[in-house]
C-alpha cells in the first residue's frame, strides 16, 4: 500500500521528468562529466604509468584533480541559477564527491580483480558512478536553500 508521502514523492518526480530544463540540466552535467572523465583519465594513466603509482592511490588523486574540474563547471554552467556559497555548496558537493569516489574505489578493485585491466577497469567504474553523482549534485549539492 503507498502511503500519502510516497504518493507525493512519485507525482513530484514525474514532474521533474516532464520538465524540458531537468533534461537540458542533465545534458550539461554530462558535458562536464566527459570533460572530467577524460581529465580523471589522463592524470589516472599518467600516474599509474608513469610514476607508478599503485592504482588505487591513483584513483583517488586524478578523482581530486577531475572533482575540482567538475566542481567549477557545474557551479558555472550547469547549476549557475542555483549557486549558493562557494564554501557551502563545494562541502556539499565534496560530500557527494567522497560517496562517488568510494563507489569508484570499490568497482575499480573488483573489476581489477575479476581480471579488466586497470585503465579500462577505471573507464568503467567511472561511468557506473555518475548516475549517483548526478542524483546526490542535483537533489542536495546545488539544491537551493
Amino acid at each position: 500500500m503507498a502511503t500519502a508521502d510516497s504518493t507525493r514523492r512519485d507525482a513530484r518526480a514525474l514532474r521533474a521528468l516532464r520538465r524540458p530544463h531537468n533534461w537540458v540540466q542533465l545534458a550539461k552535467f554530462l558535458v562536464v562529466g566527459a570533460t572530467g572523465y577524460g581529465v580523471n583519465l589522463v592524470v589516472y594513466t599518467l600516474l599509474l604509468e608513469r610514476a607508478g603509482v599503485h592504482y588505487l592511490l591513483a584513483a583517488a588523486c586524478s578523482f581530486l584533480v577531475a572533482v575540482t574540474n567538475n566542481y567549477t563547471l557545474n557551479r558555472l554552467w550547469t547549476f549557475r541559477r542555483q549557486r549558493a556559497g562557494v564554501a557551502y555548496q563545494g562541502a556539499r558537493f565534496l560530500v557527494v564527491a567522497l560517496v562517488a569516489l568510494v563507489a569508484n574505489l570499490a568497482c575499480l578493485q573488483l573489476l581489477v580483480a575479476l581480471g579488466t585491466g586497470k585503465i579500462l577497469a577505471q573507464a568503467i567504474a567511472i561511468v557506473l558512478v555518475t548516475p549517483l553523482n548526478f542524483v546526490g549534485n542535483k537533489l542536495w549539492s546545488f539544491r537551493l536553500r
